[in-house]
């Protein structure tokens, strides 16, 4: 092929980024999508693992999908999606119009300089009203073709489909509009979009062609890792040989599992490719100085893919740590393992696994050394539960409360540490079954306990200030007359951690199951 000629430079399909509120309706109007069966083509049905992408074909021509977490805890990770696309669709619930995460996924595509559509989902509910939601959005400097702007806009029904075909053919008008172009004759290059380590199949990776045409058993690299192409398979888990741009393919053969959103080459060579890697020094986690009235709770985290760490991570740091430290010892992609296991015994840790599984020698290790795992697929329930752990571990504040004191008038009876005197109530309130301090002058003498208290010889739970009473104390140290008694109560409230301060709206969003984030 001759660089740079015009044969070499083809039409590549629109890359679609959805983005939107979490309640919005992105996950259904994906499904929706990618179970359509469309001329040609196969069931979205056959898809059987989350691969970040994929991709269907209307009226001939093919759209890829970027299947982003819509879920605000992982921001980041969206931003990335919308750094890759080609045309952002802002979805808008019809009933709830625009929310905070709606402003925010406003400001994600704008900082991409894409082009937008406006889906406006659940028209088919009678309360949905889309003239309020457009009026709301030009209050954010979106205005539709409808109200004189320029930005596109359509309603839709993921639970009915009404609308989906003309979202698709407004996607296609879009991308014809943008004249999307690709160089067959560059060296294939593109982004990382998802990636993982598969416990059979070794650092597993999706790769979004942007440019050139990419091979089987060609070499790539990243800035982190690099191999050599061993399987090239298609957005349905089928082997192909050669992809084409904006084509989503899942790759395996990178040495060490690439990070999300890093930009992929094909080298010539091996030692090409390896040179292209960055020596980054892994970041030491930060030295912890930590006072002595404070606990730490050991953590070792594993999740599925090497985009959920950095999200996880951050909602974790957001517990209040005034009493208790959270420390993440170990954060990887992959199943937990025995070193997990080795590693959270020798540092009294617990392990967290996020839509990850056990390995059999990991759990009968757990087993017998009693070390505790707990894996998660709801955020929330993570986030609860290490909030819980951290509860556990602080010890219980001591609060004393002074209750009232009393001046000893007589000593009736003396029996080993038991003693019946009268006293009168100087101030407060004395209730039986308190504890009680006996002072002499600036001396404590004793300490003990009300176990009766009398007045005029008939049991009462209590008295008030002015009252003369007859007392059984119990305890260290002999009363004489003239010495103050104070009476107090001592409570262990055992210490909870605050709210966790995240952008998670309620517990409903919070519960959102992984499935439906990633969407």
């Amino acid at each position: 092929m001759i660089p740079n000629s015009k044969q070499n430079i083809v039409s590549r399909p629109p890359i679609v980024v959805i983005l939107g509120h979490v309640d919005s309706g992105k996950t259904s109007i994906l499904n929706t999508i990618r179970n359509l069966q469309f001329t040609g083509e196969k069931p979205g049905g056959a898809i059987t693992q989350h691969i970040g992408a994929f991709e269907v074909e209307k009226d001939g021509k093919k759209i890829t999908f970027i299947d982003t977490p819509g879920h605000e805890a992982f921001s980041a990770m969206r931003a990335r999606g919308a750094k890759v696309a080609d045309i952002a669709i802002l979805v808008i619930d019809g009933v709830a119009g625009v929310q905070e995460q709606t402003k925010e996924a406003i400001s994600h595509i704008k900082k991409s300089q894409i082009p937008m559509i406006v889906a406006i989902n659940k028209i088919d509910k009678p309360e949905a009203n889309p003239e309020k939601v457009k009026r709301e959005l030009a209050k954010e400097n979106v205005l539709v073709e409808s109200l004189g702007g320029k930005i596109p806009s359509v309603e839709i029904s993921a639970k009915t489909k009404k609308g989906i075909n003309d979202l698709l053919e407004l996607i296609l008008l879009v991308a014809e509009m943008e004249n999307l172009k690709a160089d067959l004759s560059k060296p294939a290059e593109g982004v990382i979009i998802e990636s993982y380590l598969d416990r059979f199949r070794g650092p597993t990776a999706t790769l979004l062609l942007r440019d050139g045409v990419l091979k089987l058993g060609q070499i790539i690299g990243t800035s982190s890792t690099f191999g050599k192409i061993k399987i090239l398979e298609n957005f349905q888990g089928e082997k192909i040989e050669i992809a084409y741009p904006s084509m989503p393919v899942i790759s395996i053969g990178f040495e060490d599992v690439p990070g999300v959103g890093e930009i992929f080459k094909v080298f010539e060579t091996i030692e090409e490719a390896k040179s292209n890697v960055k020596k980054i020094e892994k970041k030491e986690r930060e030295v912890l100085v930590i006072s002595p009235d404070k606990k730490v709770l050991n953590l070792i985290l594993k999740t599925d893919v090497l985009g959920s760490i950095e999200p996880v991570e951050n909602v974790l740091k957001e517990i209040p740590q005034e009493k208790a430290i959270l420390r993440i010892l170990k954060s990887e992609v992959g199943d937990i393992n025995e070193s997990d296991l080795k590693l959270a015994k020798s540092a009294k840790a617990k392990i967290l696994g996020f839509r990850v599984k056990i390995s059999p020698v990991a759990k009968s290790l757990a087993e017998r050394e009693k070390i505790k795992i707990l894996t998660f697929d709801i955020i929330y329930d993570l986030v609860q539960a290490v909030r819980e752990l951290m509860t556990k571990i602080l010890e219980p504040e001591i609060v004393r409360t002074d209750l009232a004191k009393l001046k000893t008038l007589l000593i009736f009876w003396t029996e080993g540490n038991r003693q019946i005197v009268g006293a009168r109530v100087l101030e407060g309130e004395v209730r039986k079954g308190t504890k009680t301090e006996v002072w002499r002058g600036e001396e404590k003498i004793g300490q003990g306990k009300l176990i009766n208290l009398q007045i005029n010889k008939k049991d009462v739970e209590k008295a008030i200030k002015g009252q003369e009473v007859g007392i059984l104390y119990e305890g260290d140290g002999k009363i004489q007359e003239g010495d103050i008694l104070v009476i107090f109560t001592i409570e262990r409230k055992k210490l909870g951690l605050q709210n966790v301060k995240t952008h998670f709206t309620s517990q409903q969003t919070y519960k959102r199951r992984v499935g439906e984030d990633f969407a």
